[in-house]
């Protein structure tokens, strides 16, 4: 075959495309156009809603130092004003309290009064609740025993009624003078507990207080009232005592309150329970 023949059927040389490189090239060069479009607008901010902005975050913040007018929508209160109504909010709570407090110990004082108990008890309202003063062991308890007299049961009779339906705590608290008791009891500390537990049975057995409401402490001979520190009759007589105290529920801003409330003029009745964790 000759050469001619030879070159006819061989395939036709192909030409490389020298400018394939301008499509990478583009495409490149859109997508950088595309990020600088996107870059500027990120960039661009409305002076006004940035301005409306500030100003609003400023004044929530208690310090507008702008001309500007706050288009934000609300009240705004300042943080002195916040603290007042929170004082009167407290205080109110307090009044509320106190009222309720009172209303509970004037249906103890008309219960005792019925049985002609009234003054063998000492009942007082102070930031804790309401105590339930057994003064005098002569009274209540023989000497140097924890069972209760006829008399401590009367009392307790007219009390746990009174007080068991309600929603409070109840502490139980056994006091002691501070001369050495006799045997059975080593210390203050195991009579004052023996007499304080002697009470406690009585409200749940008897009057059916809820056990899961009320505990028994016993403070021995270390806590004696104030002004009854001596060794006269009266003195040893004030600290030879059982306190029951109904314990107020409130937040301690709020109970500390209640002896100012007591004097202050009465807030909007409600009913006297008051259900809740106890305080002391």
């Amino acid at each position: 075959m000759s050469a001619r023949r030879r070159r006819r059927h061989e395939e036709p040389e192909e030409h490389e495309n020298e400018e394939r490189w301008m499509a990478s090239y583009m495409d490149m060069v859109t997508v950088l156009m595309c990020m600088f479009i996107v870059l500027f607008a990120m960039s661009t901010v409305d002076a006004k809603k940035f301005e409306q902005l500030k100003n609003s975050l400023a004044t929530g913040f208690g310090e507008v130092k702008t001309q500007k007018i706050d288009t934000a929508t609300g009240v705004v209160v300042p943080p002195a004003h916040v603290e007042d109504q929170s004082n009167t909010t407290d205080f109110a709570l307090a009044q509320q309290e106190a009222q309720n407090l009172q209303h509970l110990k004037d249906q103890i004082q008309a219960a005792l009064t019925h049985d002609g108990l009234q003054d063998a008890v000492q009942l007082r309202i102070d930031e804790r609740g309401l105590t339930i003063g057994l003064v005098g062991n002569s009274t209540f308890f023989d000497s140097n025993r924890a069972e209760l007299s006829a008399q401590a049961v009367a009392v307790l009779n007219d009390i746990g009624p009174v007080i068991a339906p309600l929603g409070y705590q109840v502490s139980v608290e056994g006091h002691a003078d501070f001369r050495q008791p006799g045997a059975p009891y080593p210390t203050n500390w195991e009579l004052s507990a023996g007499r304080a537990t002697s009470v406690l049975r009585h409200l749940v057995e008897a009057n059916g207080f809820p056990q899961e409401r009320i505990a028994a402490v016993s403070y021995g001979a270390a806590r004696p009232i104030a002004g009854h520190t001596g060794a006269t009759d009266a003195d040893l007589a004030q600290n030879r005592r059982v306190d029951v105290v109904v314990l107020s529920a409130q937040p301690d801003q709020v109970r500390k309150l209640i002896p100012d409330a007591l004097n202050a003029p009465p807030a909007a009745p409600s009913a006297p329970a008051a259900a809740g964790a106890a305080g002391r």
